[in-house]
């Protein structure tokens, strides 16, 4: 789990490409303080492994589902990521609860300057928009982040200077892709309203209880 707090950005040395699949080799600082081998890093948001730690680097590798539904696969050499180590029972809770779990990829609509902060509009596939909710939060490229307003398949948050400096989202242009992964509650109590304990049972075709249902 992840607080949604970024510690700091890193940057992507290298991209390996494989069958269906990413190594990534990211040069970074804080979050290799304490690390050990096989702990999680919240990479832009998606939990990964590290599998080599490095003076300044960690290597991970990324399996097709983690492929299929972020923005990793859009990376480059050079270009910044947000990390953040996995929490622990005594870390402060200063965001909220993040699995590290992307649900999909958001795109940058727009960009608008409002007083000092910034207003990103984000959209996203309809069907996950019954996750998002005006003052809840969500969590971009790994960011936690508050929803200040809603559209039919967009959601905008708003950044002060300080935060636009801290995570990558205040270097993205619009067209850029995001990391999104909305708040676990809503999606546990969907789960809990639709699940039946009991498969409903299939027709086995004409039976003497359907005939009499049916007025034969």
């Amino acid at each position: 789990m992840f607080t949604g707090l970024i510690e700091e950005m890193g940057e992507i040395l290298s991209v390996e490409k494989g069958n269906k699949a990413l190594k990534l080799k990211i040069r970074c600082k804080k979050v290799l303080e304490n690390a050990k081998l096989g702990d999680s890093i919240a990479t832009n948001g998606t939990c990964l492994t590290a599998t080599e730690l490095g003076n300044d680097y960690f290597t991970a590798d990324c399996m097709y589902e983690t492929v299929k539904r972020t923005n990793l696969k859009r990376l480059k050499k050079g270009d910044k990521v947000n990390l953040e180590k996995s929490i622990t029972l005594s870390t402060p809770l200063g965001g909220h609860l993040v699995t590290g779990d992307v649900d999909c990829e958001g795109v940058l609509k727009s960009i608008t300057q409002e007083g000092i902060a910034k207003i990103y509009e984000i959209e996203i596939e309809h069907r996950y928009m019954k996750y998002i909710v005006e003052k809840g939060r969500v969590t971009l490229d790994g960011a936690s982040l508050t929803v200040m307003k809603l559209g039919n398949s967009t959601f905008g948050v708003s950044l002060i200077p300080h935060t636009q400096e801290m995570i990558t989202l205040g270097r993205k242009k619009v067209g850029d892709y995001i990391n999104v992964e909305t708040d676990l509650v809503g999606k546990y109590i969907e789960r809990f309203m639709n699940f039946k304990d009991e498969p409903e049972k299939k027709s086995e075709g004409m039976t003497m209880e359907f005939l009499l249902k049916n007025g034969f």
